[in-house]
């Protein structure tokens, strides 16, 4: 089969997988008891595709536990005989004694518990964090349902960002509803936005096992339920509750949208892709509160809600009727046939949170975590204290009046729109031409530079002291912010779109975990801004996001510099712990032999 191309291997999903040949035709490959312990036990390199074309572990090892169980009680069912033909996988063909077979199985069983892990399975097998998926695989869509996708996932993904920032405006109105503080009411928006960082590591790996259409039918969903539950919000209670669960659902939007974009551009056009997509996140923080001010100044808070409801039913009936899975593989298709026991066994170390969280053993991705945080720090704590800091400044005296403000950026995320991910994606393909056709993803981050180590601090250090120091008029600041919006388009589409190329076989876990650790920092910001304006100002409060945008851009270089040497580091790392979990295993079944 050497002139049939497959998809790449998942790193830390191995799976049966579907050939493509020259007429475009599948054919699934056969999986035996031998080939999960010839690829197991080999100590040479395996390329991605040659080893996708052999083995899903994560089906095959759970199988081969299952079949052993059966032997070993004798259970030959016509059914379950049924369902090894149907996934082509081949039963045990010798009898083993009783205590071989015991630790024959608690064997399987370990690799079976963490073979989803990947990197992380003590196999001897060899194991790259990068790989390629053929090209073929993002010929499926045709680009006009891209375009289609793309502004589709774009609207869904402004409903949680202008959510967080559309109630600003309507906090005195909130808490005087509910007889209490607006500082009270601040903690709900702290904690609207530390859920909005929870939430990525549940979805992230569950649009992994059961895809991108039905995570996204389902949170939009419920993100209708849970808005429609804080517009009836008959206390302050059930208003903390529902905004939370509203956040916990529609960060999905967010996560599993990028997900997709990466799921149906190349790695050359996706920054563009991913740029549209993205300015409906930041679209979204910008104009919620002038909405909000709005609203708040003609009507009853609740309208706000009311106005999200709507929105959200939009997306749900959108989802429903418009997106198509998008993922190449489910794997929780893999999986067909189990029985629910052995189904859960498997499915358990595929659906961890933890899985997202371990991501982080990556400095690379530390980097990029830490350069997306502060940009999001920054664009938080500049936007949520405009009402309580330029209100006074300038003699405004009505929310919709500071809501004005909330223009100027995003006219910026708007214009930056329709540059930065171009850039992005040319700075990708001049340098793959540089190293003759070879494509190493750090090369992606070096349009960010510019942008996150310059203009957006510069920005922010103008903006703070010119408020600070009363300098400068409406008209400065109206600019600052608008060249700030425009300078972040450089930066985030450019972030994003590297976590999706530097681990493709785990995209949505890598950018869930980039977005985890950027909403705890837009959770901190929002939490911190208005106590620490107060006691210091905010001419030191923009000099120290200016500082922490400098010191991420540093990052951001030194993995430019070493990332690709750190990631095949972490690699060997992990592969030498695989192995050595594996010999282990098996000297021991070898002493149980004798």
């Amino acid at each position: 089969m050497a002139d049939e191309k497959v998809e790449s291997l998942r790193g830390d999903s191995p799976r049966v997988v579907d050939e493509i040949n020259d007429e475009k035709k599948t054919e699934a490959m056969v999986c035996t008891e031998a080939d999960v312990e010839a690829v197991l036990a080999s100590p040479q390199p395996v390329h991605a595709p040659a080893l996708a074309r052999n083995i899903d572990l994560e089906a095959a090892q759970s199988r081969l536990v299952d079949n052993h169980d059966h032997d070993r009680d004798h259970d030959h069912d016509h059914d379950h005989d049924h369902d090894d033909t149907e996934t082509n996988i081949v039963r045990p063909q010798h009898a083993k004694s009783a205590g071989q077979q015991a630790t024959q199985n608690e064997l399987l069983s370990t690799l079976t518990r963490v073979s989803s892990l990947g990197p992380d399975a003590p196999a001897a097998e060899p194991w790259s964090s990068f790989v390629e998926i053929p090209d073929e695989f993002y010929d499926r869509v045709p680009p006009r349902r891209k375009i289609a996708i793309v502004t589709l996932l774009s609207f869904c993904s402004l409903l949680a960002p202008i959510s967080s920032t559309a109630v600003l405006p309507a906090v005195p109105d909130v808490a005087a509803e509910f007889h209490t503080t607006g500082s009270i009411v601040d903690i709900s928006n702290a904690l609207y936005l530390l859920f909005m960082g929870l939430s990525p590591i549940v979805w992230g790996p569950l649009s992994e096992v059961y895809g991108r259409r039905w995570i996204t039918i389902t949170t939009s969903f419920l993100f209708f339920c849970c808005t429609l539950g804080t517009a009836l919000a008959p206390n302050l209670a059930a208003y903390f509750i529902f905004r939370i669960l509203s956040a916990f659902e529609g960060t999905a939007f967010i996560l599993v949208g990028s997900a997709a974009v990466g799921d149906i551009y190349r790695p050359t056009e996706r920054a563009t892709a991913m740029g549209w997509f993205l300015s409906g996140t930041l679209i979204g923080p910008a104009l919620g509160p002038f909405i909000g001010g709005i609203i708040v100044t003609y009507r009853s808070w609740r309208v706000i809600f009311w106005l999200q409801v709507a929105l959200s039913g939009t997306a749900f009936l959108g989802t429903l009727v418009l997106l198509p899975e998008t993922i190449h593989h489910r794997k929780i298709d893999s999986l067909e046939g189990y029985p629910l026991g052995k189904k859960l066994r498997v499915l358990w170390p595929m659906v961890n949170p933890l899985r997202v969280v371990r991501l982080f053993v990556y400095p690379n991705l530390i980097m990029a975590g830490g350069a997306s945080s502060s940009l999001v720090w920054n664009m938080y704590a500049l936007l949520t204290p405009i009402r309580y800091v330029l209100n006074p400044r300038f003699h405004l005296t009505t929310p919709m009046q500071s809501g004005l403000f909330y223009l100027a950026p995003g006219c910026g995320y708007i214009t930056g729109t329709f540059f930065g991910g171009r850039f992005a994606d040319y700075m990708v393909c001049r340098w793959i031409k540089k190293r003759n056709g070879v494509r190493i993803p750090e090369d992606r981050l070096r349009s960010a530079l510019p942008f996150l180590g310059g203009v957006i601090p510069a920005c922010m250090l103008i903006y703070g002291w010119c408020v600070e120091r009363g300098v400068g008029g409406i008209p400065l600041v109206v600019v600052i912010l608008f060249l700030q919006g425009v300078a972040q388009l450089f930066c985030f589409p450019s972030i994003n779109t590297y976590c999706l190329d530097v681990m493709q076989s785990r995209g949505s876990e890598v950018i869930a975990a980039n977005y985890f650790v950027r909403y705890l920092f837009a959770c901190g910001g929002t939490a911190v801004v208005l106590p620490a304006i107060e006691r210091i100002g905010v001419g030191w409060f923009s000099t120290i996001s200016a500082l922490f945008l400098f010191v991420s851009a540093v990052g951001v270089y030194t993995a430019v510099l070493w990332g690709k040497v750190w990631r095949e580091r972490v690699d060997a790392w992990r592969n030498r712990r695989r192995k050595a979990e594996y010999e282990r295993r098996q000297a021991q079944l070898q002493e149980d032999s004798v």
